[in-house]
């Protein structure tokens, strides 16, 4: 009652002399100020139907994120100069008093750790990439590694935001939010923007708000599918409630909301009526997309054996490429459990091997299917790691610490090179030499290859103009197909 209260005090005559001195005189500042949001515009809306600015290559996006930070020297970035000099301390000259987290500080030395597995030319292109990875050498002809990544994070959290969102502070809104607001949906009876989290996996922990709006509409946010019989949580009616009852409650909660709607104008409540009308359609639709049980055992055996385990990254990625069918715009996997601090060399293969057929087997699974042209697939995590152990070195073991003046990704599908090797590292693995790829660049780049221009991409926030990109970065030409 108190909540009833208040909202019909504000009729009475006293109140509504106050609010109007009041309202006003900010009308009229905020009319000098921004005179087409003062009354009743929209400057803070991109207007979709703007979108995209110009032709696409890709529709929709696949991002196969490999949260703690996979070490290059391990798998896409050979440096035999490690091993020509292993446990002798790096040189101050390529260190150059760089920032080092606050586990290696305090070290005496760093001692340089060449990696314990061997590299090959793979494929027509002739990729040098690492034993660990025997399936993606089967696609090296369809990807492109980046091996000149860089970021400005030193630390997890800061690190992964900085990459989902541009930013390194929490509130921002995620790339699959941004696309979700400015492209809009495929599939009216599925999210545009779907989240995946490999199951029972330790690591760094993650939060909802890297798949989450920020300032954006909550109905951007990105929506996390679960293993087990209820995939999306609160989706299904509770025992004794039909559809028929369902659908009813809703109506009725719809003319609610209309009202409040008209007398309020607040935005969130038309995002509300989208997200329940949203729910309502996915408890058909979620159920049959996250049924693997019709896939013939020749997609099992393509994508391994973990792909019948529901939660696995295996299943995730089956499940990635039913949801890229279904239209579903931007599909996020997130697989924990790469932040090797030490016992590097036995935990990093067990690492591959949970991901490296399954990820290979997506892009293949894509390409006969004939989505592979028009999807963009990424492969990469937030930042990389030292070329020095931390701890204890050995012949056979050592523990890296994080390292964001260089890493590696790959990509592979719509609009990117087939085949092709991107950067350069010096020969110690510390600093890039050549191409240099900042976050933002790779974000810009991102966006290019969906028809944004990420420059105009923008949205209106407490006085301020946001994109994805923050302030700068630029569209990676040599990437593009």
């Amino acid at each position: 009652m108190g909540h009833c209260y208040d909202y019909e005090k504000i009729h009475g005559r006293r109140e509504f002399l106050t609010k109007s001195a009041f309202g006003l005189g900010a009308l009229s500042l905020s009319s000098l100020i921004d005179p087409i949001q003062a009354f009743g515009g929209q400057s803070n809306r991109v207007d979709v139907g703007q979108l995209p600015h110009f032709p696409a290559k890709a529709k929709r996006v696949i991002y196969l994120f490999q949260s703690g930070g996979p070490s290059q020297l391990e798998l896409f970035d050979e440096k035999p100069l490690l091993r020509t000099m292993q446990g002798q301390d790096l040189p101050e000259s390529i260190r150059k008093g760089q920032r080092l987290t606050g586990m290696t500080s305090g070290q005496s030395s760093f001692p340089l750790a060449g990696s314990v597995y061997d590299f090959a030319r793979r494929g027509k292109s002739g990729i040098n990439m690492s034993e660990l990875l025997p399936y993606t050498a089967q696609i090296v002809d369809e990807i492109t590694v980046v091996k000149s990544m860089h970021t400005e994070a030193i630390n997890h959290d800061p690190a992964i935001t900085f990459i989902q969102t541009g930013s390194q502070f929490s509130g921002r809104p995620s790339i699959g939010s941004w696309l979700n607001y400015g492209l809009g949906s495929d599939n009216e009876n599925l999210p545009a923007f779907v989240v995946l989290v490999t199951k029972n996996k330790e690591g760094q922990p993650l939060y909802s708000r890297l798949w989450g709006n920020g300032f954006l509409p909550s109905k951007h946010q990105g929506v996390q599918f679960r293993a087990g019989k209820d995939p999306v949580l609160y989706l299904n009616n509770p025992p004794g409630i039909t559809g028929i009852d369902r659908r009813r409650q809703l109506d009725q909660l719809k003319r609610l909301q209309e009202l409040q709607l008209e007398k309020v104008k607040d935005p969130e409540i038309e995002a509300k009526i989208a997200q329940y009308e949203m729910a309502y359609r996915m408890q058909t639709s979620v159920p049959e997309v996250m049924d693997t049980s019709g896939e013939p055992d020749s997609v099992f055996e393509m994508y391994g054996e973990d792909a019948r385990n529901p939660g696995t990254f295996a299943a995730n990625c089956l499940l990635a490429r039913k949801l890229a069918e279904k239209g579903v715009k931007f599909i996020q996997l997130y697989h924990q459990g790469w932040d090797q601090h030490g016992d590097l060399s036995n935990a990093i293969k067990t690492q591959a091997q949970e991901t490296d057929q399954a990820s290979a087997a997506l892009v293949m699974d894509l390409k006969q299917r004939g989505l592979l042209e028009d999807t963009l697939v990424i492969w990469g995590g937030e930042f990389g790691r030292t070329n020095y152990s931390q701890g204890k070195l050995t012949a056979t073991n050592y523990g890296r610490d994080h390292h964001p003046k260089c890493f590696s990704i790959w990509m592979a599908g719509a609009g990117v090179k087939e085949g092709f090797s991107y950067g350069e590292t010096d020969e110690f693995g510390y600093n890039v030499t050549e191409n240099p790829v900042h976050v933002h660049d790779f974000q810009a780049t991102l966006l290019h290859l969906l028809g944004i221009d990420h420059e105009k991409f923008t949205y209106k926030f407490q006085g301020r103009r946001y994109r994805l990109t923050d302030v700068h970065g630029h569209v990676v030409q040599d990437l593009l197909a």
